[in-house]
């Protein structure tokens, strides 16, 4: 995956309003109840045996491999509370926009005479509700990283590089080269 479509996920997650499961037997019988009750669904996702899912379920089996257990818990994270998640992706894409944080290499392609050099920026911007909603959409549709980074970057090319539309209109801005980007909604 991508740097922009984890750090979706990630803030996907940090909606959640209770927190997962601690024990690997508890982890197991969420999946399960999301699986409805087939443990060789399970099993396929976690990459383990069939048996080994009864087993954690049963109780006999507690202390998972760090391998498993950080599997485990990514399948969890997956599907914890999907309802809160679409709602609060739901207020994003509608009223409440979405928060980048970011430090990358911008590009520039601008009118003659000003420097088009890329520089290392780092910035915090509220993005509106639209910018949001396409990123959503895209993430969706499956789009590659580069449309979600094509996204981003047109969001904050139009309400931080061009102030929306009062400076800079033939600015265009290429986000390259991300150290880290957070997403907030």
């Amino acid at each position: 995956m991508g740097v922009i479509q984890d750090s979706l996920d990630r803030a996907s997650a940090a909606t959640a309003t209770r927190p997962l499961p601690k024990s690997a037997g508890a982890r197991m019988r969420f999946l399960l109840r999301t699986e409805k009750g087939s443990t060789r669904a399970v099993a396929a996702r976690l990459g383990v045996s069939q048996r080994t899912v009864e087993r954690y379920v049963k109780g006999t089996l507690r202390r998972p491999r760090k391998d498993l257990a950080a599997r485990l818990e990514q399948e969890v994270r997956k599907d914890w509370q999907p309802r809160v998640r679409q709602r609060a992706r739901k207020r994003a894409a509608t009223s409440g926009g979405i928060v980048i944080e970011t430090r990358a290499r911008f590009g520039f392609t601008a009118a003659p005479g000003s420097t088009d050099d890329g520089r290392m920026r780092r910035l915090t911007q509220h993005l509106p509700p639209a910018y949001a909603a396409r990123l959503f959409d895209a993430q969706s549709t499956g789009a590659t990283e580069q449309q979600l980074q094509a996204i981003a970057a047109e969001g904050l090319q139009e309400v931080y590089f061009k102030d929306r539309g009062r400076r800079a209109h033939d600015l265009e801005v290429e986000f390259t080269d991300i150290d880290y980007v957070e997403l907030d909604f």
